[in-house]
């Protein structure tokens, strides 16, 4: 990604918990300049704009200014649909916090404006564009592992409400597990084994509130509107089958984060949430487990890398990788896990995509 091209001024909307990585990181990636942020909370936006040397601006005003061609939408996940279309009606490309929406519906019809105006749509995660998981991939195409026949992957833990300083809106409808760090893990899985077919599964809401404990909300009570542990099986339209765990239920677990089963061998993926490794392979045959060396890239905090790869795509007229395509494929495996518990059945896939092109090597440092 070492390409130089006219760089797209970005404008962020939401300056909450994330966006200080992103206005960090949408200042020094290839093909971005951040010149503006804006918050429903002028405090917030001015006080994000004074520590990054941009311009603070309500919302109307970004979107509607002619000095900005990438709207990144950091709101929380109910707001995404109404942003992100607010931003294309006004002429400008979109790159979205996940999820994409909170319904497939609402991102099919995001997907679908997008590709009436001629505009571009990303998404996160962009994790599966680091060096640790951009490894994994390398290694399954080149037949490291064999044919991939299984994988699993697991997401454990009890909750945001101990850190997170506005814990609410994740037990809220659009959050959940499934919802908030389902598509880690689900993004990484499609870019190592390709689309889904069709899933099937249960889920369950463990408990009718939670507890804040985080400092700025500690004692708060937390309603919970959403399932909080989902187990669930993908069929993946290229053979492999996948068990997928997320949940908010658990206090402590020994599972491993993802790992990938070949004909040949076994992959152990690193943390989905994170750019680098470790990466371990063992082999039929083999007495221990090996860590494989990285490829070259990104292994740090990258929040914001996806976006700069759509702004490089959109220069070379090459498709992008953390595309709306993919994560209105995401969003469609989160809503079929939730549709498969409610029937007891098996939920075919109304999307799918092609798998993101793996990262030239030459290009995986920018």
């Amino acid at each position: 990604m070492g390409l130089q091209a006219a760089k797209l001024r970005v404008g962020i909307i939401g300056c909450g918990n994330i966006s200080g990585i992103y206005m960090k990181n949408c200042r020094v990636l290839p093909g971005l300049k951040l010149v503006a942020c804006a918050d429903a909370l002028p405090e917030r936006a001015e006080a994000k704009a004074r520590e990054h040397g941009i311009d603070a601006l309500s919302v109307d005003a970004l979107l509607e200014s002619p000095e900005i061609d990438l709207v990144v939408d950091l709101t929380v996940p109910a707001a995404h649909s109404l942003v992100n279309q607010r931003a294309l009606e006004a002429g400008k490309h979109v790159y979205s916090e996940k999820p994409l929406a909170v319904t497939r519906a609402e991102g099919e019809a995001t997907v679908a404006l997008a590709e009436s105006r001629g505009l571009r749509v990303g998404c996160a995660p962009d994790t599966f564009l680091g060096a640790g998981l951009q490894t994994c991939i390398n290694l399954i195409d080149q037949g490291v592992i064999g044919e991939p026949v299984a994988a699993v992957a697991f997401m454990a833990g009890h909750g945001p409400e101990s850190w997170h300083p506005d814990p609410a809106f994740f037990y809220k409808q659009g959050a959940g597990p499934m919802f908030d760090m389902g598509p880690y893990y689900l993004t990484t899985l499609i870019a190592m084994l390709g689309p889904v077919a069709r899933i099937s599964g249960v889920a369950r809401k463990s408990f009718a509130e939670r507890i804040a404990t985080s400092e700025a909300r500690k004692g708060e009570r937390l309603p919970v509107e959403v399932p909080t542990h989902y187990a669930s099986t993908l069929e993946f339209a290229s053979g492999p089958v996948a068990s997928l765990l997320i949940s908010f239920d658990v206090w402590a677990h020994n599972l491993p984060r993802i790992e990938v089963y070949g004909s040949e061998g076994s992959l152990s993926v690193p943390d989905p949430n994170t750019f680098g490794g470790p990466v371990r392979v063992k082999l039929a045959g083999d007495a221990e487990w090996r860590e494989a060396p990285l490829a070259p890239g990104y292994t740090d905090n990258s929040r914001g890398l996806g976006a700069s790869d759509m702004a490089l795509a959109i220069a070379e007229g090459r498709p992008h990788r953390a595309s709306g395509q993919l994560a209105l494929h995401v969003l469609d495996l989160m809503e079929s896990a939730q549709e498969a518990y409610e029937t007891a059945q098996y939920v075919k896939l109304r999307s799918s995509v092609t798998r993101p092109a793996p990262l030239p090597v030459e290009k995986a440092v920018g």
